[in-house]
Parts: C-alpha cells; sequence; structure tokens
C-alpha cells in the first residue's frame, strides 16, 4: 500500500505533527508500505521530530504561512493565487506517484484533492473542530471569510471518499455523512520513567497563542490560594507568539517565582512523569493529543470543556475534573481541589492510566488499517 501524508509543515512541536510522526512510525513496523510526506511550508527547515528514515518527504514551496500578519485583501488575493500554485504542483506529484491512499490533514488541499483524478481514494482527516475557524471572534472582511468557508466545509468533506473527525462530539456536529468515520488519536506507551507522586508540580502543554488559553489558566493560577501557591509551580511547555505576552502577565501578576514558560521538549513524556497533573485551557481543540497521554503516564487533567474532546476522553471525579468553559474561578478551584486532596489526586491518576487501554496505538491504528483497505476496494 502506498500511502500518501499531506500537511502544511512538520518543524514545529504541535500534536498534529506528533501524531503524524506515530502513524508513520507503526506503517513502518507494520511494513509493506510506501510512506511520503508532502508539506507547503516546510520551507527547507528540518522536523522537530525525527521521522523514519523509511519515509520520504518532499516541500511543494508555496508558502500559505508567509502571507500571515498582511491586510486581509492582499492576504485573499495571494491565497488564491497560492492555491492554484498548490493544485498545479501537488496534481503533478500524484499522478506521478500513482498512490493507492492520499490522506489531507486540512485545510491547504481539502477544496481540490478530490478532483485530482490519480486514481487515489482520498481521505480527509480533521484535526479541529467543526467550529474551529469561528473560534477567534473575527470581524470585517476575515470574519466574513470565516463564516462563509465553515459552511463551505460541509460541502467539502462530502466530496472525499471518507472524512475521519476525532471525537463522537464532533461528528455529531456534521450530522449523518455517508462517508463519516471517528477514529481518535492514539496514546503513546507510558515512558520507561514511573509517575512520582508528591513532585507539587502542574504541567500544560501547546503553543502559545490564543488557542491554548494559557492566559486563562495563569489568571487562575493568580486566584489560588498564596500558601498553596507558593508550595506548588506550575510549567507550561511551548513556543509562539504570544510568549512574550504570557511572560508579561505571569510578571505582572507577581509569579515569576511559580510559573515558568519552558521550550518544547522532544521528551515530553518524562515531563509528564515528573508532573501531578494536567491543567488544559484551550479555546478548542480537534482531540487534545496532550491529554491522553498525560493521563497515559498517570495525570489526571484539570480542563475547561472547550469543543472538542474533554467530554469524550474525562470521566470527572473519576479521572479528571471539568469545568464550563471559561470560567477561570472554577478552573482555579478544580486545581486546588487536587492540590488539597491527595487521596483524589492519587485515585484520579490510578484511573487516568486507563486511557491507555481505549486509546492504545495497536486499537486504534487497526482501525485506521481496516479503513483504508475498505475504501481501497
Amino acid at each position: 500500500m502506498k500511502i500518501v501524508y499531506c500537511i502544511a509543515s512538520v518543524y514545529n512541536p504541535g500534536g498534529m505533527e506528533r501524531v503524524l510522526l506515530n502513524k508513520l512510525r507503526w506503517w513502518v513496523g507494520r511494513g509493506g508500505c510506501e510512506l511520503l510526506v508532502v508539506t507547503t511550508d516546510q520551507a527547507g527547515r528540518p522536523p522537530f521530530y525525527a521521522f523514519p528514515e523509511q519515509v520520504r518527504m518532499t516541500d511543494l514551496g508555496i508558502g500559505y504561512s508567509a502571507d500571515n500578519g498582511r491586510h486581509p485583501v492582499a492576504k485573499i488575493f495571494s491565497y488564491f493565487r497560492k492555491r492554484r500554485q498548490h493544485r498545479r504542483r501537488l496534481s503533478e506529484l500524484l499522478y506521478r506517484e500513482k498512490a493507492d491512499i492520499v490522506v489531507s490533514l486540512y485545510p491547504s488541499e481539502s477544496s481540490f484533492i478530490p478532483d485530482i483524478k490519480d486514481g487515489s481514494r482520498k481521505v480527509l482527516e480533521l484535526h479541529y473542530c467543526k467550529f474551529f475557524r469561528l473560534q477567534y471572534g473575527r470581524r470585517g472582511l476575515l470574519g466574513l471569510a470565516d463564516r462563509f468557508r465553515t459552511w463551505q466545509d460541509g460541502r467539502i468533506v462530502r466530496r472525499f471518499d471518507s472524512f475521519v473527525v476525532l471525537t463522537q462530539q464532533d461528528a455529531g456536529f456534521w450530522g449523518a455523512l455517508p462517508n463519516l468515520s471517528v477514529i481518535p488519536n492514539a496514546a503513546l506507551a507510558a515512558p520507561a520513567a514511573e509517575h512520582r507522586e508528591g513532585t507539587r508540580r502542574v504541567i500544560a502543554v501547546g503553543r502559545l497563542d490564543y488557542q491554548k488559553g494559557f492566559d486563562r489558566l495563569i489568571s487562575a493560577w493568580a486566584l489560588l490560594p498564596e500558601p498553596c501557591r507558593s508550595s506548588w509551580r506550575l510549567d507550561i511547555f511551548g513556543q509562539g507568539e504570544w510568549r512574550e505576552r504570557l511572560q508579561a502577565q505571569i510578571d505582572g501578576l507577581g509569579l515569576a517565582r511559580t510559573v515558568r514558560l519552558n521550550a518544547p521538549t522532544k521528551r515530553i513524556m518524562e515531563e509528564y512523569a515528573e508532573s501531578e497533573f494536567l491543567v488544559m485551557s484551550s479555546h478548542y481543540e480537534g482531540f487534545p493529543m496532550v491529554m491522553i497521554e498525560a493521563m497515559s503516564c498517570g495525570l489526571p487533567v484539570v480542563s475547561f470543556d472547550f469543543l472538542c474532546g474533554p467530554a469524550d476522553i474525562i470521566r470527572t471525579e473519576e479521572n479528571g475534573l471539568i469545568v464550563p468553559d471559561g470560567d477561570v474561578k472554577g478552573l482555579s478551584d478544580a486545581m486546588l481541589r487536587l492540590m488539597e486532596d491527595s487521596s483524589a489526586l492519587h485515585r484520579m491518576s490510578l484511573a487516568a492510566r486507563q486511557v491507555s487501554e481505549t486509546y492504545s496505538e495497536n486499537a486504534i491504528m487497526t482501525r485506521w488499517e481496516r479503513l483504508f483497505n475498505d475504501i481501497m476496494q
């Protein structure tokens, strides 16, 4: 089987990049697969993660991200020009490669890839919730474009041989589509290092931007009682355009001694093992990869009830705590609950590990293999 994965880039330490890496490793171990990763914005930068040497990688040199920050009108005109270039170059590649399966990780090529009649089956793998374009609440021309593209998404997804979302909650938003499947991300096996209780460390992981909502987490941390806050620490791992903004917030609230912004790490599983619980303050997710990773290491999760993921994964009071989205005081109270109740923390830690059974890599990838075989027939 020859499989092509299309993604914008793999130089960032993001969840989608890590999920792709895990899938490629599984396919390589399975044997009998030829694998190709096609990017649009890699621009010669090395992958953040070490991809298997058996996987070929090629960049189409489109450069969508170069338009970030430009005037909306200029950005829109540039987008359509680059999309035409993208379609031409990807078509040439697919006709040459003669793949069995082509997977779009959304959204760059999703609008035109079903029209490329190269003989391959086309799969759309959505790593966002249906309403991800609307989460920023943009106004004006860009806001209009967001609303139009959200409406257009409902038409685009029907054109694929298979459309895969990550949660049952998101599947409900799309309705009864005949090509719709739900396949969540897999939880990697826990690291060799055992989870150590008593570290009094809380961890959060993700890109430092609006989506991950770390400003809300820092505000919640500031609401903790001083005796508790001073004896615990919060470590946030990530990079992004909000780093200076978040550091200024930390300094302004006098939290520099207990809250730290850390660079991304390739040893995140070990960092989970050195923490007590995970906090997720996101505005939205497709499927919170860090959540099941942390839980597989024995960490309960305190999370806002954002779209989508927490409702599928967390059983509140059993393996974590869910707080109404945007309730910063509630997030602070939930963290305080686990900080002060060691028996509840221990009980939830034991239950959190069970996520590895539901989301084991072999169970999830077997579903992908079955899906690919079905649509090829």
